[in-house]
């Protein structure tokens, strides 16, 4: 199970760091399938309009969040 919150927040972290890019450049110049979030889904939700840069940034953070509490529950595992 802590495998699949791993892959979930490196996921996250991916398509956050993408989309960031994407918003800050114009496009995205390397693994640019993964704004599927930033070209699909953020622009569908009236309240971030104006605010994708954020909201891109904060899927990023939701990565790293969901891989530290991952990593936690691992260490914890182990004692």
């Amino acid at each position: 199970m802590r495998s699949a919150f791993q892959l979930v927040g490196v996921v996250l972290l991916a398509v956050g760091v993408s989309g960031t890019i994407d918003r800050l450049l114009g496009y995205q110049p390397i693994l640019g399938f993964l704004n599927v979030v930033n070209r699909l889904l953020i622009p569908r939700i009236d309240g971030l309009a104006g605010y994708e840069l954020y909201a891109n940034l904060s899927v990023a953070v939701l990565g790293v969040v969901v891989l530290a509490t991952a990593g936690a529950a691992r260490r914890a595992g182990h004692r």
